[in-house]
């Protein structure tokens, strides 16, 4: 198993203000938070970070504030995916020059692209840049299925080292695992223990957005031997990951509303995605709380502060 960005990355929301402007303090608080409670890396502008719907400076920017405030105790790993090869090289070079220290590169999506051009576009993105690069597997928001032949391919590039896995293909993650040293994260928080017993290097998860130390346990139940541990704080947190993900709405806006809810740092969606309704809100913190109890949050910006606990809630 290797780890090139970590075991416990965190699909980071991007903050805005009540506006809808890049809010670069809440995500500098955000982040420090997140490190601090057992993130080991941060995916910046992917899907759950709303991507589509942000420029090119404000990935950028987004970048900048979050290494401030994490300095060197995290990985970031920058969301890149576009549809356009030429704009997704453009976009890599601009996220090494910003501080980040990998690429999160989604297959091309809309024009649904042959294997052997989704596999052109993979290498020369990563031949753009001297970072790694995460090739993300999510057919049901692109429209194309990245084949596991394809990721065969792919892997005797030097430059491309893992894959987040969101195709719902448990076996053919496992077909690759045994013939490549590709790591691999889960990208479906449902499936965060199962692929790491089986090789995988960890997850990326939207779910972390809120409750970071609480999926961080898991793996570390599971690398202390306590399997029979890790699998009761996997159910545990089962309750919680399918609100969030499997309520009807995506993560973003869901996570956003319980974000809120705590008064963390996360502000409004941009169009053409709406807010979830007070409703689901209330739903989410009360389940939130059943689960895990309450925190209390101070709106402080701390991106040097020791490494503390805000969001500890007690022992299981």
């Amino acid at each position: 198993m290797t780890t090139p960005f970590g075991r416990t990355l965190c699909a980071m929301i991007t903050p805005f203000t009540a506006s809808g402007t890049l809010d670069l303090d809440g995500a500098r608080l955000l982040a420090a938070r997140l490190v601090g409670n057992g993130c080991d890396g941060l995916v910046l502008s992917g899907t759950t970070g709303e991507s589509p719907t942000t420029t090119d400076a404000e990935k950028s920017a987004l970048i900048a504030a979050v290494r401030e405030a994490v300095g060197g105790r995290a990985r970031i790993v920058a969301g890149i995916g576009t549809p356009d090869t030429r704009h997704t090289t453009e976009l890599a070079r601009e996220a090494e020059k910003a501080g980040a220290d990998g690429l999160l590169v989604v297959s091309p999506y809309y024009s649904r692209p042959p294997q052997d051009a989704i596999e052109a576009h993979f290498r020369e993105v990563a031949d753009a840049t001297g970072l790694p690069l995460m090739v993300y597997d999510v057919p049901a928001r692109t429209g194309t299925r990245i084949a596991p032949e394809t990721i065969l391919r792919l892997a005797d590039h030097p430059g491309i080292v893992a894959v987040k896995d969101c195709s719902n293909d448990f076996l053919a993650a496992q077909k690759v695992l045994a013939r490549t040293d590709l790591a691999y994260y889960a990208g479906c928080d449902e499936h965060n223990l199962a692929l790491y017993a089986v090789g995988g290097s960890g997850y990326v998860s939207t779910v972390a957005n809120v409750v970071p130390d609480r999926l961080r346990a898991v793996l570390d139940a599971f690398d202390a031997g306590d399997t029979a541990r890790a699998a009761r704080l996997q159910q545990r947190a089962t309750p919680l990951i399918e609100a969030v993900m499997s309520a009807g709405l995506p993560g973003t806006v869901t996570v956003k509303a319980l974000l809120n809810a705590l008064a963390l740092p996360a502000g409004p969606v941009r169009a053409p995605l709406r807010p979830a309704g007070p409703a689901t809100a209330d739903s989410l913190l009360s389940l939130h709380a059943d689960l895990y109890g309450t925190i209390t949050a101070r709106r402080t910006p701390a991106p040097t502060a020791p490494r503390c606990r805000p969001w500890a809630t007690g022992s299981r």
